[in-house]
């Protein structure tokens, strides 16, 4: 691929409601492969992306190769949060209230390796910060490294995680249900939290 020049913006409210079909075809796309091999349902998508343009203090960074929207990386306030994530914290004696919650991270395959997973976490650490909020989490599946489903040259994230600053907190999980691609219906899956400390 030619020289790109990605750019970058922070986006909440009103001004997420144009981008709700684009956005939702990309999470369909990236989470088809592994690990999540999420089957996907372009309404459920929007529905679910529709809440994050409407929660108060919830933000999407936008990427764009030129006007094509390429990638994507979302946030918000754990309070305003999926439930069992909130539970999952409290379980652990810690306060949602101080986290918050990074969504997916997502960028088309094509575009990656060109920085922009390290500008996703810039910019929501940023968004955090500003929301006066001292720490940052997300959630990873867990897949056994031995199933056959998995990509030969499939490379894990924990290394970058970790140079970012993010550390795995062992024990701490939370459990969604989705139907896995060429699946018939939903099974649970369980997803480990890792967090990072935003300071003051």
């Amino acid at each position: 691929m030619p020289d790109v020049q990605l750019t970058f913006e922070t986006l909440a409210g009103p001004a997420l409601h144009g981008l709700l079909p684009d956005l939702a075809r990309l999470r369909i796309a990236v989470f088809r492969d592994w690990p999540y091999l999420y089957e996907g349902d372009e309404a459920y998508e929007r529905g679910y992306l529709r809440a994050y343009a409407d929660a108060p203090g919830a933000a999407v960074v936008v990427c764009r190769d030129g006007t094509r929207v390429v990638g994507a990386a979302t946030c918000e306030p754990m309070t305003q949060g999926h439930a069992p994530v909130q539970q999952a914290f409290e379980a652990a004696g810690l306060d949602p209230a101080a986290h918050c919650y990074f969504g997916e991270s997502i960028l088309l395959a094509p575009w990656r390796g060109r920085g922009a997973g390290v500008r996703f976490f810039v910019e929501r650490e940023a968004h955090a910060r500003r929301l006066g909020l001292r720490h940052a989490a997300f959630c990873a599946v867990r897949r056994d490294p031995a199933d056959p489903r998995k990509p030969a040259d499939y490379v894990p994230l924990d290394e970058f995680w970790r140079r970012r600053g993010y550390t795995p907190c062992p024990g701490l999980a939370v459990t969604f249900d989705w139907k896995e691609v060429g699946a018939t219906q939903a099974t649970p899956h369980r997803l480990d939290f890792w967090t990072k400390d935003l300071g003051a």
